[in-house]
């Protein structure tokens, strides 16, 4: 069984903790991954930005960063930070929930822990389409 734990590190907008929980339970078990453990953590802007900084050398708030840990068959060890303010901010320009954002940012973060990637344009068209399925499953349409 994969634990999933969460620490909502800023107090600007309001989490579904048991929706994020069960957005990467729902990714890691269609992923066939029956053992591990998954931290999110749901940060601001600064604090991603300078996760982005020290870990990417990219000089920049980002909306989410995954990082595997461990992996073997069936087993996942892995962090998952995304950005609650970049997520309010990017669902205004889109005309939707914040919380739809922030559900987006951890399914997208969660697909990269299990191997999916959006680095070409095919790679990017399955990564939509699994990100289109997963919100699905919270009766809950892909923005674009």
């Amino acid at each position: 069984m994969i634990k999933v734990l969460i620490t909502n590190e800023q107090s600007q907008h309001e989490v579904d903790c048991e929706q994020l929980r069960a957005a990467v339970s729902g990714v890691v078990d269609e992923a066939e991954i029956g053992t591990g453990e998954v931290s999110l953590a749901i940060v601001d802007d600064a604090t991603i930005h300078t996760l982005n900084v020290q870990y990417l050398q990219h000089d920049y708030p980002t909306d989410v960063i995954s990082f595997v840990l461990e992996q073997a068959v069936g087993h996942l060890e892995g962090e998952v930070i995304v950005s609650a303010e970049m997520a309010a901010t990017v669902a205004q320009e889109y005309g939707w929930p914040a919380e739809h954002e922030l559900l987006l940012y951890v399914i997208h973060g969660t697909l990269h822990l299990v191997g999916y990637d959006d680095k070409d344009p095919q790679q990017k068209i399955e990564m939509q389409a699994a990100e289109r399925r997963h919100l699905k499953r919270f009766s809950i349409e892909h923005r674009t």
